[in-house]
């Protein structure tokens, strides 16, 4: 998966951040870089991200899928990570950062998860995506740029190493021999709700999967029932459904439920038997 391709003539030593690219690199045209970040996109953050991207594999597809996972809370934007990244192809590289101990002593990882691969934080981000896949790999990243900045990784170390997975070089890394980055604590599903999305709907931890359609949930007092769609309600009602990627999901049929429900990432959802 990650062998190291070969080296036009010349090129003695691995390209790193702030090298010109003089050797017609590039990405392979059929890669995908995803983003997964709380940077917003608002800001220089983001952008700053995606140029170190364009310049290093500008080959590759850079897409979007979360600019706004919950801010600071790797354990919340691990769930979603796992029920979304599902949907893309092996081979795609997650460029993943949410990353309160960005500095600190929190190792750099890459992660293969069914041919899938993760580069961010070792702080429990890919803790459900390593726990439901078949097979997984992890390498620490040991590569470092000439100039790392103790607050943006995201730029200075985990966009070029995303770059050097798309382009098909090996990892810049050593197999992992620690549980460093592992959260075995962090339930299989979190009964808590871990998003918020354009709507107003709340995305909660659960896989729908694991939830019997004849129970009620219970969300800050307020007893909701099951429904298939939105339709199926009047307007104004609340209730919960399986959204389109697998995760139980709250909403208001033509209503916001963050607004009417009260609620917010971290709140605390009772399944009622």
């Amino acid at each position: 998966m990650f062998q190291r391709t070969s080296a036009p003539q010349g090129a003695a030593r691995q390209r790193g951040i702030g090298d010109v690219a003089d050797d017609g690199c590039c990405g392979q045209a059929d890669t995908m870089i995803v983003l997964f970040t709380d940077f917003g996109l608002n800001g220089p953050y983001t952008g700053q991200m995606k140029a170190v991207l364009y310049r290093e594999a500008p080959s590759a597809a850079v897409l979007d899928l979360f600019a706004d996972a919950p801010a600071g809370n790797p354990r919340a934007a691990a769930y979603l990570l796992a029920a979304y990244a599902a949907w893309f192809p092996a081979g795609t590289v997650f460029l993943c950062v949410v990353d309160p101990g960005v500095g600190g002593s929190r190792p750099a990882v890459v992660v293969d998860a069914d041919g899938r691969r993760y580069v961010g934080p070792g702080n429990g981000l890919f803790e459900l995506v390593r726990r439901r896949a078949g097979e997984v790999r992890s390498w620490e990243i040991d590569w470092r740029p000439a100039r790392l900045s103790a607050s943006f990784h995201g730029r200075d170390l985990f966009a070029p190493v995303a770059a050097m997975l798309a382009r098909g070089t090996s990892v810049p890394g050593r197999p992992a021999t620690s549980e460093v980055d592992r959260r075995p604590d962090w339930p299989d599903d979190l009964a808590e709700i871990v998003y918020i999305d354009h709507y107003g709907n709340a995305l909660t931890g659960m896989r729908a999967l694991v939830v019997p359609h004849t129970v009620e949930l219970e969300a800050k007092g307020r007893l909701l029932r099951r429904a298939r769609t939105f339709s199926d309600l009047q307007p104004g009602a609340a209730f919960w459904y399986e959204n389109s990627n697998g995760l139980v999901e709250i909403a208001v049929n033509q209503g916001r439920a963050d607004r009417d429900l009260g609620l917010t990432v971290g709140t605390e959802i009772t399944i009622c038997i």
